[in-house]
Formats: structure tokens, C-alpha cells, sequence
């Protein structure tokens, strides 16, 4: 699978920005200026705070301590998300999407690593607005750039297991054939899989206990993930 090219990004030029002068009622005050600058600029960026906050999603008090590993730019991290799930403890995920709400099991017995990345992804608006792609067997969601080669920087390890098996509303991670699992991109299996089956290892972690009949629905990209709930037992 070839890499996504990056654009060269070259600098703006400005012009009269070497030759500009201050204001003549700044003139001989030069701090003024920069205070001002100092204000605008805490603005800005207390307000980058508050929406950032503003897309993570309520987190239930038994998971409030869960927070993501080193952003590095958007949807992209130093590495993986820190344990932050309990324990002899239930996970449900509600996936709200503009067909309606797809409610998921979670297995943390089986694939405590997914389960754990998955939620604290969620948990910090990782997933919201990301659209859908589809096929008639599969819809997957996750990939932050849109055109299956994106991710959060990082990849899963393998959580190979036989039960629960493959099978309608049976929920996995990504993986491009020959690449280890990619760390965003989750699929929800709406028909049979085609051929022989899965050939590879797709870290099962859940399964639609509730909403399949929207996930039937959903014809990417047009659809998208508008939010994410976790709910603890």
C-alpha cells in the first residue's frame, strides 16, 4: 500500500511585513504592541483548548483518569494509549452516527489492548466527525486522512481469538494485507465474510449488541461518527 505524499508546504510571503511601522500612537510605547499580541494570542489558543474539550466525550468517573499518550499534531500520537481500563469491569460503546446509534459490546477479556485504545481514543473526540466507508459486507470508520492509509501514528499488537467468532454485527480493527493492525481503523462486519473467511489476525473486541439495523444503513462518506459514549458495568 503506497504512503499518502505529503504536500511541500512553502512559506507566504507577506507583503511590506520587513518595511511595516508601528502605529504612530505606539511609537516610543513598543510593548504595547507585543502585550497586546501576548492577549490575542492566549486567546486563540485557550480557545483551541476549549474546543478540544469541548469534542471529548463525557467520561464515566471510573474512567476519568483516562487521557491519551503525546499528541503530536492532530489525530497523530508519540505512541500508544496508556492502560486506563479497569479489571472485572463491563464496556459498552454507543457509536452515534447520523443513521442512528450502534450500541457495542466490548471484550476486554479477549483483547484488552484494543478495548483499552479504542475507549481512550474515543473518550478524547478522536472518532468524532470521521465518515464511513462501505461495502455491502463491512462498514469501517476511523482513518483520519479518508483514504484507508491513516491512523493515530501508531499500530496494535495482535490479540488473536476463536470465541466469540466472525459473524453479523462482529466488530475488529484494520489491517492492510502484510501490515500489523492499524491503531484507529475499526470495521463492524454486516453480512458474511466473503470467501473462506478472515485469513489474518483483525483483533476481534466486540460485537453490535443494539443498532445494527443503522450500521445497515450507513453509505459512507456521506455518514459519519457525530460522537461516542462509553458506558461502564
Amino acid at each position: 500500500m503506497s504512503k499518502a505524499k505529503v504536500p511541500v508546504r512553502r512559506p507566504i510571503a507577506i507583503p511590506g511585513y520587513e518595511t511595516a511601522e508601528l502605529h504612530p500612537r505606539w511609537q516610543g510605547r513598543p510593548w504595547r504592541p507585543l502585550l497586546i499580541s501576548g492577549i490575542v494570542i492566549a486567546a486563540v489558543a485557550a480557545s483551541g483548548f476549549a474546543i478540544s474539550d469541548a469534542l471529548k466525550s463525557p467520561s464515566p468517573s471510573a474512567l476519568a483518569h483516562c487521557i491519551t499518550s503525546t499528541q503530536t499534531s492532530p489525530h497523530h500520537f508519540i505512541g500508544p494509549q496508556p492502560i486506563c481500563i479497569l479489571p472485572n469491569h463491563s464496556y459498552q460503546a454507543t457509536l452515534n452516527t447520523t443513521k442512528g446509534p450502534i450500541t457495542i459490546q466490548l471484550y476486554p477479556q479477549v483483547a484488552p489492548v484494543t478495548v483499552n485504545n479504542f475507549i481512550v481514543l474515543a473518550l478524547n473526540g478522536y472518532y468524532n466527525g470521521m465518515p464511513f466507508a462501505t461495502q455491502d459486507w463491512v462498514v469501517q470508520s476511523g482513518d483520519p486522512i479518508g483514504d484507508g492509509t491513516g491512523g493515530p501514528g501508531y499500530t496494535l499488537p495482535d490479540e488473536p481469538n476463536t470465541s466469540p467468532g466472525w459473524g453479523l454485527g462482529a466488530v475488529g480493527m484494520a489491517r492492510p494485507l502484510g501490515y500489523p493492525i492499524n491503531g484507529s481503523q475499526f470495521f463492524i462486519q454486516r453480512a458474511t465474510w466473503p470467501g473462506t473467511g478472515p485469513t489474518a489476525v483483525y483483533n476481534r473486541f466486540g460485537t453490535v449488541v443494539k443498532g445494527l439495523a443503522a450500521a445497515q444503513l450507513l453509505t459512507g462518506p456521506t455518514d459519519r461518527i457525530t460522537s461516542i459514549t462509553i458506558q461502564v458495568g
